[in-house]
């Protein structure tokens, strides 16, 4: 702030003690030390509260941010991120319309999970097919 050099300071030094003179001095020096300590004080408050003003910009500026996040603007950025163009979204849309229109038909349709432990009947080969046959282990064969 003040570039004093120990030339500058013996001057102010000798112009204090002609001035005030021998008695005097020591309560100016103190007098001096007790307003650069209220300065100091002064220069400290308006720093904290300059310091509190922009912690509160910022807290304003998170919480506006945090509110639009809960309105669902996280999503629009996303989706803005991934698919700038809406190629994709539209591509999406086109292949759902195609499966809500065109039902899927199933000759044979797998079973259900419930269904999987009953027992069925045996199909009936038809004519032309070839038969597949299914050797039973001999013990399950017990006569009672």
């Amino acid at each position: 702030m003040f570039d004093l050099g120990w030339s500058e300071m013996g001057v102010i030094a000798v112009v204090a003690l002609i001035v005030l003179g021998p008695k005097e001095l020591p309560n100016a020096l103190r007098t001096m030390t007790q307003l650069m300590k209220t300065a100091r004080k002064l220069a400290n408050e308006f720093q904290s509260g300059v310091n509190e003003i922009v912690r509160e910009a910022e807290l304003e500026d998170a919480r506006k941010l945090a509110q639009g996040i809960s309105k669902g603007s996280i999503a629009k950025s996303i989706e803005n991120i991934v698919d700038p163009g809406g190629e994709v979204k539209k591509a999406v849309s086109a292949v759902e319309k195609e499966a809500k229109v065109a039902p899927s038909v199933q000759e044979n349709p797998a079973p259900a999970i419930g269904d999987l432990g009953k027992k069925s009947e045996p199909e009936v080969p038809v004519a032309g097919e070839p038969t597949i046959a299914i050797a039973t282990p001999l013990g399950d064969d017990k006569a009672s």
